[in-house]
């Protein structure tokens, strides 16, 4: 029997049923994005036509040295012949084109980390075949500028800098700003060069065939699922290696086909503070990946509603109602075609700490989850990050802010800074000093660079860029699209109006209030008065089986440990009472002196202190068990 490799975004039922309905499995079989798009579909929302190949052909084929598995091919074109027919468009054909996306999508959410391709499909004749239907020499240019561009870097590995090379002079020669500025003789223009760099870099012609392009990307989408980027994140975030991406087929839509057309990223919630409000991010005339790569300052998703308000409250119905479906935030990409809403992904939302515990409480208030649910959807890792350290007013006001950008992800991080992800991640590998990644944007291959950074900068970029979605699932605290910020990556220099700061140099960001500050600033540790947090706790008191004992060494650690619950001491340990600094002194005399008389006076003074910490201790226990343990480590541990 023939391996089943392709369901169209219809077949979703054939793929539940291969499965047994398990609706993990189907994830595991298509990919979370691909499950979802199903999903969608069968509700009834606005998506593009499509299909998907399932994560068992990508482990087949990265099993197999990178030969497709046998029928895959077969399945995939009998696939595109059903888009043509749903779409009423050929691929391939210049008249009436059908041109799609190749995106990744595995089981686990990988923001970025894995490999996407659009336009695929034109050519130099379909380019003028979509001038004819749309009358739009921009539009049509810019794309097949961007599927070069695109394909050059992805599937034939040559370096962005030349294309980019390429488009900053162009608009140095018209005196323009953005890439969206220049016109459609540029982008002619732009093409022909971008040929020739992928002429020489790559030493090939770029392909002009539709089903060799949608083949070569299909096979590098696969291979990204084993790329430095992808393995990196999978490690931070716990994700298995063995289960593969899935690769989307969908009908391109344009959000850069001029008026009333758009482009944007959304949250059904905020997902730094777990607000219930829509918050995103978009773009009128441009493609989604000009939102995501942060390479153009977008707008508040609020400013839709002024814009196109039918738009906007037709998304804000979908996106309530597929948060209802799924019961969880929900991250969402649309696309507005010249009036036409269509949304091309959703996702469960990545969110800060703070955001994951009001957003579990609220729906439980709302009757969307249980109570037990809203206190298993937070990690205990989670917990922590209430305590992520914080600038105490008293250091920000010896410190002057430089510049402002949007708080994306809380916390307080000062280090050296590193304008470079591999430098970032070797100066932290060694361990001699503190580091802050500072970038004009990121992109996915700087992922290595956020982990081991303290923390992360941009002066461009929105609330759903990249660096806040990567920055936000780590805890990482993040300040983006701080426009005032000049970095010259060549030069590793960072201007702010007459100051520079070169690489190397102490800098603090504030990812609770986007504040940017010189210098390094002290850090202090909050205390957890959060309503959401103490309301979650106290249902975690209710289901929980087990007691909850501290670690306490301390008075001043009883009185906290009492505040977070605390049911006793479970561990006092008494040597740590002698390391405070006005106290090793003693304890070091009382071991060293050869003297029995100066050793019992170095014992009686250390009594006051002792007895003070017990006294402590058990009054702010008061009455709870307290655990103590003698002095237990070797004596040369206090020398």
């Amino acid at each position: 029997m023939t391996t089943k490799w392709v369901y169209t975004l219809d077949e979703l039922d054939e793929a539940e049923a291969s499965v047994g309905g398990d609706w993990d499995r189907v994830r595991g079989l298509l990919g979370g994005k691909g499950a979802n798009l199903g999903e969608m579909n069968r509700l009834g929302v606005p998506v593009p036509a499509g299909f998907t190949i399932t994560t068992e052909a990508c482990n087949s084929y990265l099993a197999g040295d990178g030969e497709l598995p046998p029928g895959l091919w077969e399945q995939t074109l009998t696939a595109l012949r059903t888009m043509e027919e749903k779409t009423g468009k050929r691929f391939g054909d210049p008249s009436n084109p059908l041109l799609v996306s190749c995106r990744s999508g595995a089981k686990f959410s990988m923001p970025g980390m894995m490999d996407t391709v659009l336009d695929i499909g034109l050519n130099d004749e379909v380019t003028e075949g979509m001038i004819k239907l749309t009358g739009n020499e921009h539009f049509a240019f810019d794309s097949y500028r961007r599927l070069i561009q695109m394909f050059g870097t992805v599937v034939l590995g040559v370096r962005d800098e030349p294309f980019e090379d390429v488009l900053a002079n162009h608009r140095d020669r018209r005196g323009v700003g953005s890439d969206a500025d220049l016109t459609g003789d540029d982008f002619r223009s732009i093409v022909g060069e971008f040929k020739d760099i992928v002429r020489r870099h790559a030493r090939i012609e770029f392909p002009s065939n539709a089903e060799d392009q949608l083949r070569m990307a299909t096979q590098s989408v696969f291979d990204s699922w084993n790329g430095k980027r992808a393995r990196d994140y999978r490690q931070a975030a716990h994700i298995a290696h063995d289960l593969g991406t899935g690769v989307n087929v969908i009908t391109m839509v344009y959000g850069n086909l001029g008026e009333g057309s758009a482009t944007g990223v959304a949250m059904s919630r905020n997902a730094t503070t777990g607000e219930n409000a829509l918050e995103g991010d978009y773009l009128t005339n441009a493609q989604g990946e000009d939102v995501v790569a942060g390479t153009r300052p977008t707008k508040p998703l609020e400013e839709l509603q002024a814009e196109m308000p039918e738009i906007y409250s037709q998304f804000e119905g979908i996106a309530q109602r597929l948060e209802r479906h799924y019961r969880d935030m929900q991250d969402m990409e649309f696309t507005v075609e010249r009036g036409q809403l269509w949304i091309l992904q959703t996702r469960t939302g990545k969110r800060t700490a703070q955001a994951a515990v009001r957003i579990a409480v609220e729906m439980a208030d709302e009757g969307l989850i249980s109570r037990e649910e809203a206190v298993l959807r937070v990690e205990p890792a989670q917990i922590d990050f209430f305590l992520h350290p914080q600038f105490s007013m008293e250091a920000k006001a010896g410190h002057k802010v430089i510049a402002r950008g949007l708080n994306v992800s809380p916390g307080a991080a000062t280090g050296v800074v590193a304008f470079d992800p591999d430098l970032a991640e070797r100066w932290a590998k060694e361990g001699k000093r503190d580091v802050l990644l500072v970038r004009p944007e990121t992109k996915p291959d700087d992922v290595h660079g956020m982990l081991a950074a303290k923390g992360t900068l941009t002066s461009s970029g929105g609330r759903t860029s990249h660096a806040a979605l990567v920055a936000r699932q780590f805890g990482k605290p993040a300040v983006v699209g701080a426009s005032a910020l000049s970095i010259d990556l060549g030069a590793r220099v960072m201007g702010v109006g007459d100051l520079e700061i070169n690489e190397g140099e102490w800098l603090s960001i504030d990812g609770t209030t986007g504040e940017v500050f010189v210098g390094k600033l002290e850090t202090v540790v909050p205390d957890m008065d959060d309503e959401w947090l103490a309301r979650l706790m106290g249902w975690a008191d209710e289901f929980r089986r087990l007691g909850v004992r501290a670690n306490a060494d301390y008075p001043e650690d009883a009185v906290r440990a009492r505040k977070y619950g605390a049911e006793g001491i479970g561990l006092c340990r008494t040597e740590h009472m002698f390391f405070q600094a006005e106290r090793l002194p003693t304890v070091q005399r009382m071991i060293t002196t050869q003297i029995l008389a100066e050793r019992r006076e170095a014992v009686d003074a250390l009594l006051p202190f002792q007895r003070a910490d017990f006294a402590g201790l058990f009054r702010a226990m008061d009455g709870l068990p307290v655990i103590i343990r003698l002095i237990d480590p070797p004596l040369h541990e206090f020398l």
